[in-house]
């Protein structure tokens, strides 16, 4: 299983179904995802990047008929198929362009690879974009009508929900949330894109822990030193454990990421006026329930608070997001699941 998510037994599912796929850079998971959101099914298959968008989208295609197979799904139970992948890409063609987790996937007409591949219709999104789907449909979000959601990793993530449409753009860039401009200086950092002064710049893991060998080169005392004299690698894991061991130059740098969140999700409540804020991601500092997470959580309230509209101050609910790494397959169903009802609908 996932992260989060209970398998629901088939026979209690609310049909027509729908799959879910959410590649990354690792691995590719698969979901049946039932019309209320909940997981029938789920198995989750090596990317194996260098074998290309063929051979994975052959591998989804058996990896979905083992699960239909396993739970006794009769043909045509699954009446469409959510495809999530990294961006850059071209959703009207179908087509992925050049993300930097896979470089032997450029220019893949994946869409209809995969389409191929399963036999099914394919409704294709971003990654983070699926994932705030998700958490719209069946998490964090799930009692509003629009919503922001960043995903904290390796990068930041985004997604735009106004009125249950996803905003997806003109040139399928739509929530790039990561590449806010936090920081207007010539000499701010570069993000992976290249441009300076990005929320991602400064809250993508490279960020805290180039913030963090800054803060060290500049003399401060940090028990962090220790570890990497050891030969440990500087990572926002490590700055997370000494956090809570007590080091205050390793929990200062993760209440400054708080702070910097803080202004890239005023950012976007100023401009799209939304209900609620969704945090999620894999750093996190452990989330929702441990103590250096709500501490960070805590902060960045605070700090959007103290920044935000003050009619908006009690009315734009921030919180964690709810369902882990579950989001993105759970979200590319949802969407999926979205198109099959408007097409039934239009007739």
């Amino acid at each position: 299983m996932a992260d989060t998510t209970q398998l629901l037994s088939a026979s209690a599912a609310r049909h027509p179904l729908f799959v879910g796929v959410d590649v990354g850079g690792t691995n590719i998971k698969i979901g049946i995802v039932d019309d209320s959101g909940r997981t029938v099914a789920y198995r989750s298959v090596a990317t194996d990047e260098p074998r290309g968008p063929a051979d994975a989208a052959r591998r989804i295609g058996e990896a979905f008929r083992h699960l239909t197979a396993s739970t006794g799904l009769e043909e045509g139970a699954v009446a469409r198929l959510g495809l999530a992948t990294p961006g850059p890409m071209d959703i009207p063609q179908g087509v992925i362009i050049e993300p930097g987790n896979l470089p032997h996937w450029h220019n893949a007409p994946i869409r209809d690879m995969v389409g191929q591949a399963c036999g099914l219709p394919v409704t294709f999104a971003n990654d983070a974009n699926a994932a705030a789907y998700g958490e719209f449909w069946a998490g964090a979000a799930r009692q509003y009508r629009s919503m922001v959601l960043f995903t904290m990793g390796t990068g930041i993530g985004g997604g735009i929900i106004v009125e249950e449409m996803l905003i997806e753009g003109v040139h399928s860039c739509g929530g790039e949330l990561g590449h806010i401009i936090i920081d207007s200086h010539d000499d701010a950092p570069l993000n992976s894109l290249g441009i300076r002064g990005t929320l991602e710049g400064y809250c993508g893991a490279y960020g805290v822990v180039r913030r963090t060998q800054e803060a060290i080169a500049a003399g401060r005392a940090t028990s962090l030193n220790k570890r990497i004299a050891a030969g440990e690698e500087l990572t926002p894991l490590m700055i997370a454990e000494e956090a809570e061991g007590g080091d205050q130059l390793s929990l200062d740098i993760i209440m400054e990421t708080a702070r910097y969140m803080a202004i890239g999700a005023v950012t976007a409540i100023h401009a799209i006026d939304p209900e609620s804020v969704v945090i999620g991601g894999a750093m996190t500092f452990g989330g929702e329930g441990h103590p250096l997470g709500e501490r960070f959580m805590a902060r960045l309230r605070e700090e959007a608070a103290s920044r935000m509209i003050a009619s908006l101050r009690d009315k734009i609910h921030i919180d964690f997001a709810a369902l882990g790494g579950d989001a993105g397959y759970i979200g590319a169903a949802g969407l999926a699941r979205r198109e099959y009802w408007a097409a039934r609908t239009a007739r």
